[in-house]
């Protein structure tokens, strides 16, 4: 195996203004081109053979859809567009109400740029109403024994008193319900939370666990260990983007200086593990050589969190992510975004939700296919390198 070097990474070239809007318009056409098959129904989280069949809204990826449409939104002003991401708040807040799915720590990634975002944008009080309760039914998942959200399932299930990294990018629903009510209980969770998750998941040499388990009775930190990735000790490539992307947003809504350097180590050894093209494999333990399947949705992650990240560093450490994040996005665009409806109703190919390995409890489904929140990662980071973004999270 082999990863491209400091040097070769610094000689890819970024994306221009041009391109970026190009990719952008093209990206916007693909969703409203998808709001016949797609208004009254959701994508599943991972395409077959490209396309994304429809269904109800479950699962824990079904707010990244909307979060496409509000994008495209503001990047087209469409009425239509409009007009479905009304529709689909109202399921949002039908899911919430009659507790549809929600046993999970996921409700940031379903409620965020779902329901936050029609409210940001068009001032929808039932997206307001959804994204509350919903910031409600996450704190409850808080455990005081260890000060963090446990990930799935039923708080009292002996084996999952665990958290996982991705649950960073669920945070943002509590501080934006601590902004918008007034109410510190949203904050301090989340601030425990991080905390929490910081001083666990992070190894020594800056890669990440996928999750990590507490002690039931005292809350005392316990093991480490993976679902996702290729095995316990490897770094899950979503997972350390979702730690690049987490730890930005973190800092923004803290401003704790101690949160910088573990951006920069988080993301150091996420760049120091991708392959010729710049688009990792879906564990950061292959690199170019390796008969394995990429993870396009890691790159578009981490694009996001390196220009958030960038909005708060001094200028010349905000130049260099910044100008990664442009030749991640540009990869992107050229050698995996969807450019022929005919080929896919996605926006990115060749990503991977879950890749069984010897080591690890897997399922085998979404391999090297488009999956639904790499599609909205990319189509967030066009629209960042486009304009001043109010963002969702």
């Amino acid at each position: 195996m082999s990863w491209v070097t400091d040097r070769e990474l610094a000689k890819k070239p970024e994306i221009s203004e041009a391109e970026v809007a190009k990719a952008l318009d093209g990206a916007c056409g693909q969703v409203i081109r998808n709001l016949t098959d797609f208004t009254d129904k959701f994508p599943r989280a991972y395409s077959e053979d490209g396309f994304y069949p429809g269904g109800k809204n479950v699962d824990w990826t079904t707010g990244f859809w909307t979060g496409e449409i509000w994008l495209a939104y503001e990047r087209t002003g469409e009425k239509r567009l409009r007009d479905a991401g009304e529709k689909q708040m109202d399921s949002f807040l039908n899911r919430i109400q009659q507790k549809i799915d929600v046993e999970t720590h996921d409700l940031g990634f379903l409620y965020s740029p779902s329901c936050v975002a029609g409210y940001k944008l068009i001032q929808s009080q039932t997206g307001r109403k959804a994204a509350l309760m919903a910031a409600d039914a996450l704190i409850g998942r808080f455990h005081e024994k260890g000060e963090f959200i446990q990930a799935w399932g039923s708080l009292d299930a002996p084996d999952n008193y665990r958290l996982i990294i991705d649950c960073l990018l669920n945070l943002p629903l509590l501080y934006w319900a601590t902004e918008e009510t007034g109410e510190k209980k949203y904050q301090e969770v989340a601030q425990k939370h991080i905390h929490t998750a910081l001083a666990n998941v992070i190894r020594d040499d800056f890669s990440t666990w996928h999750t990590f388990f507490f002690n039931r009775e005292t809350g005392e930190p316990d093991h480490g260990a993976t679902c996702q990735g290729y095995r316990d000790g490897s770094a899950w490539a979503r997972g350390q983007a979702w730690g690049i992307y987490g730890t930005a947003i973190g800092y923004r809504y803290t401003r704790r200086e101690d949160y910088i350097p573990i951006f920069e180590g988080v993301t150091d050894y996420f760049l120091r593990h991708l392959p010729e093209d710049l688009v990792p494999f879906w564990d950061l333990e292959f690199g170019d050589g390796d008969d394995q399947p990429r993870d396009s949705s890691s790159a578009a992650i981490a694009a996001c969190g390196m220009l958030e990240m960038a909005k708060y560093l001094e200028e010349e450490k905000a130049k260099h992510y910044r100008g990664i994040a442009r030749r991640l996005v540009k990869a992107l665009a050229d050698g995996y975004a969807v450019t022929d409806p005919a080929v896919s109703n996605g926006l990115v190919l060749h990503s991977t939700y879950s890749n069984h390995s010897p080591y690890n409890t897997c399922n085998h489904y979404g391999v090297d296919e488009c999956n639904i929140w790499g599609d909205y990662f990319y189509l967030e980071a066009l629209t960042r390198l486009s304009k001043d973004w109010n963002v969702y999270w």
